[in-house]
Order: C-alpha cells, then structure tokens, then sequence
C-alpha cells in the first residue's frame, strides 16, 4: 500500500493542484450523462422523437441516427457544463491559492502527496450563508491513489482544523452523481441537510442536484 501525507499547500503545488481537480471533475461526466438519460423529460424526447420519424420516413435509419446525433448532442452539453465549472472554478481560486485560502483567516488548502507527487487536495474557508461554519472544498483523490484512506484523512484535517478554530460544524456541497463521495461523507459521520438545483439552464432541465451534508462538530463527545 502507498504511504502519503497530509500536508500544507506550497506555492509550488500549483500546477499539480489544478491537474487533480481537473481529471476529479472530468470523471463525472460518464455518471452525469447516465444521470440525464434517466430523466423522464429525456425518455419521452427520445421517443417522441423516434416514434414521429419513424411514422414519417418508414424508416429505422432515420430516427435511429436522429437520436443518436441527439444523444451525442446531450453528451456534449453535460461536457460543456462541466468544463464551464473548472474554468470557473480555476478563476474564481485554484488560480491563486495562496491569495484565496493561505493568506485568510481560517482559511486553508492542503495537499495529499505520495512518492513525491500530489495526488490528493481539500480546502476550507467560512461558508457565507453560516457563519458558524467552514466549509470543505476542493475535495480531490487521484484514482490510482483511492482506497488507501487519503480522502478519509483529508476530511479529518478540515475537521481538526475545524474544530481547532472554535467553529461548530463543517458544511460541504456535493452533486447527485458523486455517490462515492456522498458515502464517504456519510461514513465520516456527515448528515445531509438540504438539496437544491444548480441554477444553470442544463442542470434545471436534467435535475441535476446538489446536497449539503454537515457534519457537527459539538455533539456530546462523538468524534468524527
């Protein structure tokens, strides 16, 4: 098993940083175009669709390559929604660590490295809608490193440092297609508080969700 550490992010890691954010947040989109082919709306598109076509060339050939051509027209929109995110996302702090997490009070972004290369992130700053929260971003383990306890120990560090800054619980954002994170965040002793729609026209149409997990850090002695 890979030995790693947890560690505070260096000016350094910056290119490494947004790599593992980047290949995190492009694995979703297999799950996140599975997740719009469930949709109701979709099924009846593409059967209304099929159906109207194949009434009206008496042909399979037509609606078959008509879906396909809609369905590789969906991919291509849950890829763009996601690249729009880490283009944000990159602007918005990934961009300037330091200046976003480093620098503010209780704020905070450490690495995961193993032999030398890293392979895990998270960050923490105050949640603006819970002033007695902070909230845990940038969660991120490479895939060749998953299983080994890194994201575990990660989710430990926000709650330490957490904890350490007289603060009453940790607040995180995940989306319905990151089980494995939801799981992970229940076994960590989070629980889910609310849900909500992302506000973008793709996400409204496909109910793509976001649910916000708590973990609380002041209940009678139970340790995280």
């Amino acid at each position: 098993m890979a030995s790693f550490q947890i560690r505070k992010y260096r000016d350094d890691d910056a290119e490494a940083v947004k790599e593992v954010f980047t290949l995190g947040m492009s694995e979703h989109v297999p799950s996140s175009f599975m997740h719009l082919l469930k949709q109701p709306l979709t099924q009846m598109v593409v059967m209304c669709m099929f159906c109207a076509l194949l009434t009206s060339s008496k042909s399979f050939l037509l609606p078959i390559l008509a879906v396909t051509l809609l369905l590789a027209g969906a991919r291509q929109s849950v890829v763009y929604m996601f690249s729009r995110y880490i283009d944000t996302s990159l602007k918005k702090d990934l961009n300037n660590i330091s200046e976003t997490y480093i620098n503010q009070k209780d704020s905070c972004f450490w690495v995961a490295e193993s032999d030398g290369r890293v392979v895990g992130t998270v960050a923490c700053l105050p949640n603006e809608n819970a002033p007695e929260c902070l909230e845990l971003k940038r969660m991120s383990v490479l895939h060749t490193h998953r299983g080994i306890g890194i994201a575990k120990a990660l989710c430990r560090t926000v709650a330490e440092f957490t904890r350490d800054r007289g603060y009453a619980a940790v607040i995180l954002y995940t989306s319905v297609v990151q089980t494995d994170a939801q799981k992970l965040y229940e076994h960590m002793g989070y629980e889910k508080t609310g849900e909500f729609v992302v506000p973008e026209l793709v996400a409204k149409i496909t109910n793509f969700t976001v649910f916000e997990y708590k973990l609380n850090l002041q209940r009678d002695g139970k340790q995280d």
